[in-house]
């Protein structure tokens, strides 16, 4: 048996301009976290020779690759053609949420199955042929941020070239300013499950043909550059600032990215001491993620978003792992 893990990821800025519409013309770049909620997996040899049998949601035993009904599961195992194996699924989070759940799937299941056929790999190339799965073969709408972010994991800085290369960078700051970040970050379940397909399928047009979209993200990836160097500089409170004007135009860039329902547990969030935030993901639901340096505040944020579930953050260094094997 082998059990691997993928961490999922808070993007604080940049989300949209890693999409191809926009990179291979502009160029584009991402700050972003993963946080300690995994996706795990698990393989072993089936009783069966000839069978293959997912646990997920579902449970799949079939003869042939081609015959599995979850979509990544049968393009990944139709190209690796492993059968007469047993895969199960499970995840610290439901997927739907804004934390890049699919992209860490993926990543954790590649990790996967080269372990189980003996083959050491490393993160980027894991995280390239999760983009080649999820985006050109599969055809999924969705940029190349989520990939990396499970693949090398940590707080870093992604730069998507126009010619698909994408430059990764960790984050250096002084081991207090780091601590500062983790405890200043809260997150908040809206209750909302989104399709992230539909909202960003709509902003990849966008960002094909309106210009006041394309500008909006080129907006974003200055304000990404700029929260790069604050925190390179030990300016962690810079956050609160940047994570708010990157969501007045993140919310701007295709219709269902926000709600009313959103829009209210913002604004309370805000007034009762956050510095900033954002909704997390594509859109329409997930989590709400708040900036609140002053400890003394964190009360009252959490008791004005009171009807929402908090989630406690702690970062995550590793990336994709193999974490056990018999």
């Amino acid at each position: 048996m082998i059990i691997t893990r993928a961490p999922f990821r808070v993007s604080f800025c940049g989300g949209g301009s890693d999409i191809p519409s926009f990179y291979e013309k502009y160029g584009g770049c991402v700050l972003s976290t993963t946080i300690r909620k995994y996706v795990y997996l698990t393989i072993n040899k089936a009783f069966n020779r000839d069978t293959i049998t997912l646990k997920y949601s579902q449970t799949e035993v079939v003869d042939d690759p081609s015959k599995i009904q979850h979509r990544i599961f049968r393009q990944t195992l139709r190209d690796f053609g492993t059968t007469g194996i047993e895969i199960t699924s499970m995840a610290d989070i439901p997927a739907g949420t804004g934390l890049g759940s699919s992209s860490s799937f993926t990543v954790a299941l590649l990790k996967l199955l080269y372990a189980y056929n003996e083959k050491s790999v490393s993160a980027y190339k894991v995280a390239k042929e999760a983009c080649d799965i999820e985006i050109n073969q599969l055809g999924n709408p969705i940029g190349k941020q989520d990939q990396f972010a499970a693949a090398f994991g940590g707080l870093r800085y992604y730069e998507f070239q126009p010619d698909g290369f994408v430059k990764v960078e960790p984050i250096i700051m002084r081991h207090e300013s780091y601590r500062h970040l983790e405890s200043s970050i809260m997150m908040f379940y809206t209750g909302l499950v989104h399709d992230a397909n539909k909202i960003l399928g709509e902003e990849t047009k966008n960002l094909a043909s309106a210009n006041e979209k394309i500008n909006g993200t080129l907006q974003l990836c200055e304000l990404t550059r700029q929260l790069k160097n604050h925190l390179e500089e030990n300016d962690v409170d810079a956050l609160g600032d940047i994570l708010n004007a990157s969501w007045n135009i993140k919310r701007e860039l295709a219709s269902g990215i926000t709600n009313k329902a959103i829009d209210y547990y913002y604004e309370q969030g805000i007034k009762a001491g956050a510095t900033g935030g954002k909704l997390l993901g594509a859109g329409g639901g997930g989590f709400l993620l708040f900036y609140v340096p002053d400890s003394s505040k964190k009360p009252l944020v959490r008791a004005a978003l009171k009807d929402l579930i908090e989630m406690p953050v702690e970062l995550d260094q590793s990336g994709v792992s193999v974490i056990y094997t018999e």
